[in-house]
């Protein structure tokens, strides 16, 4: 075998494609490159699997620099050969400027990249290689597979600036054995270039390998073994099969490397969370990692991140008996299910991958997917009526419906398009909305009573109204939680208020006709720094201000804040924050309630089938959760958290209360 060299295509007498025409077939997609790389490369690697196998498909992304042990190789052994000028074959410009980046995609317990090298010779089921190296466009060769027509893999030479990858992989022989493969490929642009016989025209289709014989071939065996390591691509183990594709010249969108690196990590969580949970005690089907220039960067765990959390909570709900059968009545056929999940949870804190997929301060999407179980995307459905309302759905496409949904698919496999279809399969695809919609209303209504049109607004909707009536409180009573976090007010039992207290405290949003059992104050946070009201208690009915030095003694609640929103566990919970200035040990319970802004109501017992709020626990500074109704609290400096689980479509009111606790 000679040195590795190029080769490039020349166009043959019977024509073939031209690299620009082959770059284009992904068509002008929505999704960034380094999505598109994700999910593509993601596909591949599982629909390459080796099956049977409990053990799951390793996939990691790296980035690196090529260093000063490793430049000069690849400038001897990758410019050998190179053909055309910089406008040609960029990648000889790349080269000789000095060190080169790398994107590197590997994956592990996966097939390989096996069967023949040429493509006259793919005959036979086997033809990984030349499906991979050779042809474009093949139909899938996996039931069930992720993948459509094998277009993917175009994305890793549009994201090279070269359009250069380098395709190092170990497959297993027909007598059982192992092969190591490495092979490099250009996908450029067609060119003109003068030659011994005259000018020529070439395709942009160049290979990097053994140019011996007739058709360039990957080096193999040992050979393949030491070029990798002379470019410092990592091997493989004794045993190991798969694939490790290395892009040169990565096109990051202007990220910085690192930024990169943490954007795909957040990728994979979006695209790829089915195949990272572990269900009814099986592992994740998939393992993920992350690194750059070889730090690693922590790939989100989708059950403990918030919104991908709701969506493995729709997945368990859909493969449960809460799950739904989606069906098509003519033609008649079984579509798939559907599991949804609806939570009051604090807004979404967006990024650049959930941004990506149109997902900003709220969650209202139902996943798609196949049965390969491959996020195709996120549909978004209505709104709910509260801004603090959020909700999750998934749904699996039936397997014996797994074509009709692939060819719904364009190249990227990120949408369903059913126009772009026949009868009857685009009417399976378009019932597939149509229920999933159907099943939302559901979802949405009140009890199941609420219909499209009605004039029944949601507590939580309506508390998003009244959010801008008071601003925030002081005071000794209840809390009262709006829906909408932020959007709170605090409801004190009705005392005896001097001309002097009153008049700084009233909000002017609230019209001092208020309703003769509370008072409500406003303008001023509970426990709000440098405010000299906020350490000062209201006297009782039977006390004059003139007593306040006794009344400083008695047990009291003093709030910290406003309510708010946050996780415990899979649970979104309100918070209430409070101290109790007063030292000794102290009695602290709650009551709860829900109640509409402006009217003065509130409910205690809740309607046939409606639920209540719920205190979960009180949580010490130290973050030490006490379980129970009531808590004995050392009175001091310390905050705590009174921690309840609201009831949906309503506004919470929470009132805590405090006694001394006797001396035994």
């Amino acid at each position: 075998m000679t040195a590795p060299r190029w080769f490039s295509q020349p166009y043959p007498p019977e024509g073939a494609s031209a690299a620009e025409g082959i770059r284009n077939q992904l068509g002008r997609p929505e999704l960034d490159l380094l999505t598109i790389l994700v999910r593509e490369s993601a596909q591949n690697s599982w629909d390459a699997r080796l099956t049977p196998s409990r053990a799951p498909v390793d996939y990691r992304i790296d980035m690196w620099t090529v260093g000063p042990a490793h430049a000069g190789a690849w400038r001897e052994l990758l410019l050998d050969g190179a053909p055309g000028g910089a406008e040609d074959f960029p990648l000889r410009e790349t080269l000789r400027r000095g060190a080169a980046r790398v994107l590197v995609v590997s994956d592990r317990g996966t097939r390989g990249l096996g069967g023949p090298t040429r493509a006259d010779d793919a005959v036979g089921p086997d033809r990984d290689f030349v499906s991979f190296i050779r042809n474009i466009g093949e139909p899938r060769g996996t039931a069930l597979g992720g993948g459509t027509y094998g277009f993917g893999k175009g994305i890793f030479y549009l994201l090279s600036r070269t359009g250069t990858i380098l395709v190092h992989s170990r497959c297993r022989t027909p007598d059982g054995g192992y092969e190591t493969r490495l092979i490099g490929c250009t996908l450029w642009k067609s060119y003109e270039a003068a030659g011994s016989q005259g000018d020529r025209r070439y395709t942009g289709r160049h290979w990097w390998g053994d140019t011996s014989g007739d058709v360039v071939e990957p080096l193999v065996g040992p050979a393949a073994e030491a070029t990798a390591q002379r470019l410092g691509i990592r091997p493989f183990g004794p045993e190991e099969t798969g694939t490790t594709v290395v892009v040169v010249d990565p096109n990051l969108d202007g990220l910085e490397h690192a930024a990169a690196a943490e954007y795909l990590a957040d990728t994979i969580a979006w695209h790829l969370w089915p195949k990272m949970i572990s269900i009814t005690g099986k592992p994740a089907a998939m393992r993920f990692s992350v690194t750059c220039d070889g730090v690693e960067f922590h790939v989100p765990d989708p059950r403990e991140t918030r919104p991908l959390n709701m969506f493995v909570a729709a997945y368990e709900s859909m493969i449960g008996p809460d799950g739904s059968d989606l069906e098509c009545k003519s033609p008649k056929r079984h579509l798939g299910r559907l599991g949804l999940v609806k939570r009051i949870m604090p807004p979404v804190e967006p990024t650049r991958a959930s941004r990506m997929l149109d997902i900003e301060d709220l969650v209202h999407h139902v996943c798609l997917m196949r049965p390969a179980e491959l996020v195709v995307t996120y549909r978004p459905g209505p709104k709910p009526p509260s801004a603090s309302q959020g909700y999750a759905g998934v749904f699996r496409a039936d397997e014996a419906m797994d074509e009709v949904y692939a060819k719904a698919e364009p190249p990227t496999h990120d949408a369903w398009n059913p126009q772009s279809l026949d009868r009857p399969e685009s009417t399976f695809v378009q019932t597939t909305f149509r229920r999933i919609n159907e099943a939302l209303e559901g979802l949405l209504s009140l009890g199941g009573v609420t219909r499209p049109g009605a004039s029944h607004v949601a507590l939580g909707a309506a508390s998003s109204r009244f959010s801008g009536l008071v601003g925030g409180a002081w005071g000794i009573g209840g809390a009262t939680a709006f829906s909408k976090p932020g959007s709170t007010a605090v409801r004190v039992p009705k005392r005896k208020v001097d001309e002097e207290e009153g008049s700084g405290f009233h909000s002017g949003s609230v019209p001092h006709d208020a309703p003769s059992d509370t008072a409500t104050l406003g303008f001023y946070g509970a426990g709000t720094p440098g405010d000299p009201r906020a350490d000062r208690q209201a006297p009782a009915d039977d006390q004059p201000y003139g007593a306040a030095a006794a009344v400083r003694r008695r047990p009291r609640v003093q709030y910290v804040g406003d309510p708010y929103f946050d996780d415990l566990g899979d649970d979104s919970v309100l918070v209430q924050e409070f101290r109790l200035p007063v030292p000794g040990p102290q009695r602290v319970r709650i009551d709860l309630a829900v109640t509409l802004p402006g009217s003065g109501g509130r409910e205690t017992d809740p309607p046939v089938g409606a639920s209540m709020p719920v205190l979960l626990g009180w949580e010490d500074g130290d973050g030490r959760l006490h379980t129970g109704d009531a808590c004995v609290v050392e009175g001091g400096e310390s905050v705590w958290r009174a921690l309840v689980r609201p009831a949906p479509d309503t506004m919470t009111e929470i009132d805590v209360k405090v006694e001394a606790v006797k001396a035994p």
